[in-house]
């Protein structure tokens, strides 16, 4: 697969209570200018929200944008699960629907895979990579991230700087070989972990990060982060 070639990215969101950016999101998601050759699909999976989302997900219905929504809140993992199985494209891709991360770097993540370079592509943070100038994280946040991917590292044996990140791409031959069961944030180092056995190329792109905080709406807690140590020791040292 080269520059020039005809493929389709699918970008999967797992959307719960965002009636404030949703539109926004998928607007800024729709307007990327991707490599030429590149079709784009957008998968939006609606977590049973609480609030409006819903309802603006509809209109997008009529853009061309998948909607699927679940009737009993299951976490993020589970609506990745839901819209993985609706995405139909060669290459498949991640996009929280906030604004922590900026879907204009998407085509970044997707060129190592373009160039034949990488089966699955690694978005770092900034705050991860030495050098890069990023918006503060909270400094637990931080120490935790650092430490669940360094010890994820331990068990897949890849050198990764934020194995925690949301941006994942990857082609779909690589997901067609895991079947994932974390229904929350696990999602990331299960994925990540399974992936790592099987006999691919990776890759790790640096990507901006702006942290939202608690009042903002960002929603993961300590609870996920001992959550995704259990998810590294059970997926680490077993074939599940």
């Amino acid at each position: 697969m080269k520059n020039g070639e005809n493929m389709k990215l699918s970008i999967v969101i797992p959307v719960y209570n965002e009636e404030k950016f949703i539109d926004a999101v998928l607007e800024r998601v729709r307007n990327v200018k991707f490599q030429p050759g590149v079709e784009v699909e957008l998968v939006a999976v609606d977590d049973c929200s609480r609030d409006g989302t819903f309802e603006k997900l509809k209109a997008w219905e009529f853009k061309g944008v998948k909607i699927c929504r679940h009737e009993k809140n299951g976490g993020k993992g589970a609506a990745l699960h839901t819209g993985f199985k609706l995405a139909t494209g060669d290459v498949v891709t991640v996009q929280d629907s906030d604004f922590e991360y900026n879907p204009e770097e998407l085509p970044r993540l997707l060129a190592p895979i373009l160039e034949n370079k990488a089966d699955f592509v690694f978005g770092a943070r900034e705050a991860f990579v030495k050098g890069l100038p990023h918006r503060v994280m909270y400094f637990w946040h931080l120490k935790i991230n650092a430490f669940l991917t360094a010890f994820c590292n331990m068990f897949s044996n890849l050198a990764l700087s934020d194995m925690e990140c949301c941006y994942k791409m990857f082609r779909r031959s690589v997901l067609e070989k895991i079947e994932l069961k974390e229904r929350r944030f696990g999602f990331e180092p299960e994925i990540t972990l399974k992936a790592s056995r099987q006999d691919i190329l990776f890759y790790e792109v640096p990507v901006s990060y702006s942290c939202r905080t608690y009042a903002e709406g960002k929603k993961i807690s300590w609870k996920d982060g001992v959550s995704a140590l259990r998810c590294i020791v059970k997926y680490g040292l077993f074939r599940m």
